[in-house]
């Protein structure tokens, strides 16, 4: 299957950007990529200190506590962000790194084994929650009771009560049992974490825990299954894998620009800016357009075009400045490990049936990921 078609093309040309209707706010989208990266870097004009407002849509009704570091503006992100660094930067560790390779084999062996198989939750959602697991250096039996809560913590599950309470409910549970516990998992480190030299709030906590388990959660998820589908479709891309296995290095990247799994984030103009021509009153929002920056010409080279050994590759997939992506090591390690794993141990992988995940907007409609992919994997002969 070929990546899907750019949907922010001709506003990027003829503007700059695309206005857009969230929650019955106006909000202009900023779509080209040097005007991205711009406005990344700049947290005094758009800012990220917005509780509930970074994502959008908007967030008030799915948690109750503010995301850290994510929803604060420097300094306060730089000292937020450098109590959870340590636990983001164990996939550079070998034994971790050891860990997560191990898991997509023996995930992909089990798959192999079988007629087909359902690629986004039988698959890819227990790859991301067992990953976890070894990020947060707690027991992969946890990863169980994460998978029972679907693909998005905010929209899959929890039918009948409020959304995200279940994720609450537990974060709440899991720093009680370490607040009791001398463990070196990630809880039992937010227990004994100070900020500016006190203890970190309850809330503080949940602030963290929150937006670990929801921010990376459907972006590896539907980055999985892209890439399985994008494969299925595109056998010659494994054989050039499998020629030198050194590309997915460059080959993951390139998977990440044109999957771009998370379409844009928010911020928060503090007072009256203007944008590409559009007039945000202050406290009004922009969005950071990914998806687009990622596609644009005067950045990539035939940008429609998935190259595998794209170099340099530019891309904004991860974000940029002082608020790009804690997961993104997490994200790299399980990629590079699932492309290695298809290259090595799959001949062939068909497709039995696809329903894409596609996001509906008043003033763009993306595809990006699937509702559900049922493919099977033929062994490769040696």
């Amino acid at each position: 299957m070929n990546p899907p078609s750019d949907p922010f093309a001709e506003a990027r040309e003829n503007t700059g950007r695309l206005d857009c209707d969230f929650q019955g706010e106006k909000v202009p989208m900023i779509l080209r990529h040097e005007d991205v990266r711009r406005a990344a870097k700049d947290w005094k004009t758009f800012s990220s200190d917005a509780p509930f407002r970074v994502p959008i849509p908007s967030e008030e009704d799915v948690r109750s506590m503010r995301q850290l570091p994510i929803e604060t503006n420097p300094p306060e992100h730089t000292e937020y962000r450098d109590i959870v660094e340590p636990f983001f930067r164990r996939p550079k560790d070998a034994e971790v790194a050891a860990q997560v390779e191990a898991l997509v084999e023996r995930m992909l062996d089990e798959a192999i084994s079988r007629p087909s198989v359902e690629v986004v939750r039988e698959f890819a959602l227990p790859l991301q929650s067992r990953a976890l697991t070894y990020l947060l250096n707690m027991p992969e039996s946890e990863a169980e009771v994460w998978i029972g809560w679907g693909t998005h913590v905010f929209r899959d599950g929890d039918s009948g009560s409020r959304k995200g309470a279940a994720l609450e409910t537990y974060l709440n549970a899991q720093l009680d049992r370490a607040e009791k516990s001398s463990g070196e998992d990630f809880f039992s480190a937010l227990t004994r974490a100070t900020y500016q030299g006190r203890p970190l709030t309850r809330a503080e906590m949940l602030g963290y825990a929150n937006l670990t388990f929801a921010g990376g959660r459907d972006t590896i998820i539907h980055t999985v299954s892209s890439v399985i589908a994008y494969l299925a479709g595109h056998p010659e891309a494994l054989d050039y894998l499998r020629a030198d296995p050194s590309r997915v290095i460059h080959a993951s990247e390139e998977f990440f620009r044109m999957i771009s799994p998370l379409t844009h984030i928010g911020r928060v103009c503090p007072v009256k800016t203007e944008v590409h021509g559009a007039t945000v009153e202050p406290k009004g929002r922009v969005s950071l357009c990914w998806a687009s920056a990622n596609r644009d010409p005067e950045a990539f080279e035939a940008p429609e075009e998935m190259r595998l050994d794209r170099k340099p590759n530019p891309h904004l997939a991860f974000g940029i400045g002082t608020h790009v992506c804690l997961g993104a090591p997490h994200a790299r390690l399980i990629t590079r490990a699932l492309l290695l794993a298809l290259a090595r141990k799959v001949g062939e992988i068909t497709v039995v049936k696809a329903v894409e995940r596609v996001e509906r907007e008043q003033s763009y409609t993306r595809t990006m990921g699937y509702e559900s992919l049922v493919v099977s994997l033929g062994r490769r002969e040696v």
